[in-house]
């Protein structure tokens, strides 16, 4: 593929993806209609689409780590993790009513939240260093969402939407890091009072921390960084469940509590 059919391709994949969530209609994989293939070509096109949506006055807020989960990997067949950008606009917080009418094929999984105390910028950090930047974890819902049909995805697919990103929901109390036990922490997910989804820290990368130090480090490496203040929101502790209008949704994970909301 020559450069500037490649650079049509890219625009006309970051526009496919956008008209998708615009029009609430998904899309097939643009890796088969654009031809688009490798990590740093989608990443380009999420970037693309970042930029658009920082226009209509929306502030990036943090990171998503995906696909951390091999249940998750399994369920969609890709086989490494990826990272998205979280916005303003799609922040609520436990309890809240969420709007499905903002989202396409949504799931819902269950995830660690971090909070950072301070910059992530320059050199790659060490664990002992990013640990000390650490200043808070909740329990998250993280709502994800794709504007591939059917979510027959593969990983370029997923990685040019934004890591699938849809919304998240945090929970009310901020625990700080201490003797928490992350890796073995048990998480329950129900939806409408039944459990659905069950796993535990372990499943994500064998650590959440883990999964948010390869985040920052896969950051750095691309000249990028994380500011002080910023989310991540680490990856699925378990398998993720399809929603709709109408689901209560309540994960539980040990030793952080309980976080909830309504899909309306």
């Amino acid at each position: 593929m020559g450069d500037l059919e490649n650079f049509s391709n890219i625009r006309s994949a970051a526009s496919a993806l956008l008209g998708a969530r615009k029009n609430g209609k998904p899309i097939p994989p643009i890796t088969k209609t654009f031809g688009i293939h490798g990590l740093e070509i989608s990443y380009e096109i999420a970037k693309i689409n970042n930029i658009e949506r920082l226009g209509t006055g929306a502030k990036e807020i943090g990171k998503k780590i995906g696909l951390t989960s091999k249940a998750v990997q399994s369920q969609l067949g890709v086989d490494q993790p990826d990272f998205g950008t979280l916005f303003s606009d799609m922040e609520y917080l436990d309890s809240d009513e969420v709007p499905t009418s903002k989202l396409l094929q949504p799931k819902v999984e269950a995830e660690v939240a971090f909070i950072l105390a301070q910059d992530i910028q320059g050199n790659i950090p060490s664990y002992g260093e990013f640990l000390n930047s650490i200043l808070y974890a909740l329990p998250a819902l993280e709502i994800v969402d794709s504007a591939i049909e059917d979510w027959k995805i593969k990983l370029e697919d997923t990685v040019a939407d934004n890591a699938s990103c849809g919304l998240f929901v945090l929970g009310n109390q901020p625990i700080t890091l201490g003797n928490l036990d992350l890796a073995g922490a048990g998480m329950f997910l129900r939806k409408n009072g039944k459990v659905e989804s069950v796993g535990s820290g372990a499943a994500c990368l064998n650590h959440p921390l883990r999964a948010a130090y390869w985040l920052a480090k896969n950051l750095i490496e691309r000249g990028q960084g994380l500011k002080k203040g910023e989310i991540i929101l680490s990856g699925a502790l378990g398998p993720m469940i399809s929603i709709q209008a109408g689901d209560d949704l309540d994960a539980e994970i040990k030793g952080l509590g309980r976080v909830s909301c309504k899909m309306v």
